[in-house]
């Protein structure tokens, strides 16, 4: 009998994707992958180590696999991904429970690391440079069977001073375009119609390599790929979007009109101290030609509150601008100041009880404009790809093209016959809940 792995990985799209390299290494050499880790011999927890409450959550999911393995449930737990790297000597020597803990730069080994802990070594602690973090190689995809994320680089260069992912994932790398658009053909042959395209810093994509950005000419390029029909593109820097990445996703058809911007803040001294640029005024001038050169363009950005120093009247500015941008798409959140990073080390840090009260505040102006939003949506039949199917609600649900997986809101619906998963179907909305279109299939 095979030994079974189970991979549960906590964070972002990206460590998801470093998550599915992992599988594909190990299916190939024969380890049975299960979907229910519990039920696993060795469980993998890829985690995040972002922010504050994503720590917790990755330590909290640790120490409920090691009770299992005291319970003798499961043989092993390792531990991969952002906390293993950010905290390479802690991990271990706080959670001796574990039976590994390795880096991202090590994600390679880890069909021997589990062989290792088979032969009887304990307390296994890999760690390698960043840069060895492969970047290419088949995955086993743990999304929904119609959608893919399509990771375009790695690492980040831009150094804002709130932001420990330079620190853990290192410098920026993107992949060459040939290797991006072949992976993407390989998808499209097994049934992917949607991509999501993910980088830290997606607008960034080919300066390294190509000495400008060639986020434009690869889109297009994915547009040709037969198959694919909706291609998504999130994390835009918002300082490196151009009239040219704006004509492309305008212009092809496949590329849906929605654009990812983490903007953090609109106050220009805030955004000074975080190590990025713009104003309000140029942030609501690139809001504005983003709008004129997209029409319908779904506009989705994070926002933080509580940076250091942020006082009354930024924040109320924040709040203002919020209110003008009426942004479709917003999620909210307070400063979490990281070690090692230059934000944690400045003066006037604003207490947890008023950051946290800010970011509520914020949330609710937010929950507001997207009632209005969806409240506008009423009437009209929108294309959307069946997901499942809710059998306590009894209807289907799925996402329109101003959704994205995991992130957005869902598509309520009643269909007059049983549909298939990832089937894209046209469902007329008749109503709202929060953030959830309500309606029937046409």
């Amino acid at each position: 009998m095979s030994t079974r792995v189970g991979m549960v990985s906590l964070g972002c799209a990206k460590n998801q994707v470093d998550a599915e390299r992992m599988l594909y290494m190990l299916k190939e050499e024969g380890f049975e992958i299960v979907a229910d880790a519990a039920l696993a011999d060795v469980v993998i927890v890829n985690t995040c180590g972002f922010i504050e409450s994503a720590k917790q959550e990755a330590i909290d999911t640790i120490l409920e696999f090691c009770t299992l393995k005291q319970e003798g449930r499961i043989k092993a737990v390792i531990c991969t991904g952002c906390l293993a790297e950010r905290y390479r000597g802690e991990v271990m020597k706080e959670i001796p429970e574990l039976d590994a803990v390795v880096g991202i730069g090590k994600n390679s080994e880890i069909v021997r690391i589990i062989r290792d802990i088979y032969a009887g070594e304990q307390e296994i602690t890999e760690f390698g440079e960043k840069e060895a973090l492969d970047i290419e190689g088949e995955r086993v995809l743990s999304t929904q069977p119609f959608t893919a994320y399509l990771k375009i680089a790695e690492g980040c260069d831009n150094c804002c001073t709130f932001c420990a992912i330079p620190l853990i994932r290192g410098r920026f790398r993107s992949r060459p375009i040939e290797n991006i658009v072949a992976e993407a053909k390989h998808l499209a042959a097994n049934g992917i119609t949607e991509l999501v395209v993910i980088a830290q810093d997606t607008t960034r994509y080919g300066e390294d390599i190509y000495g400008e950005s060639r986020l434009p000419e690869l889109l297009r390029e994915l547009c040709r790929i037969d198959g694919i029909r909706w291609i998504r593109t999130l994390y835009a820097y918002p300082e490196r979007i151009t009239d040219k990445l704006l004509d492309t996703i305008a212009s092809e058809e496949k590329l849906v009109k929605y654009l990812d911007i983490p903007l953090q803040h609109c106050n220009e001294e805030i955004l000074r101290r975080m190590n990025r640029g713009g104003s309000r005024e140029s942030l609501a001038a690139l809001i504005k030609k983003i709008r004129e050169r997209i029409p319908g363009v779904i506009l989705r950005t994070t926002m933080l509150t509580g940076f250091p120093g942020e006082t009354e009247e930024q924040f109320t500015e924040l709040c203002q601008f919020v209110k003008e941008m009426k942004f479709e798409r917003l999620g909210c959140f307070a400063y979490s100041a990281e070690e090692g990073t230059p934000a944690a080390e400045f003066e006037d840090q604003v207490p947890i009880k008023i950051k946290e009260k800010r970011s509520e505040i914020v949330m609710e102006e937010q929950m507001f404009i997207s009632d209005r939003f969806n409240e506008s949506q009423l009437g009209k039949t929108l294309e959307v790809v069946t997901e499942g199917f809710d059998r306590y609600a009894e209807c289907w649900f799925g996402r329109s093209a101003m959704d994205a997986p995991e992130i957005d809101g869902k598509v309520f619906f009643t269909s007059d016959r049983k549909l298939a998963i990832g089937e894209f179907v046209n469902v007329t909305i008749d109503d709202v809940m929060d953030y959830d279109l309500l309606g029937t299939r046409v």
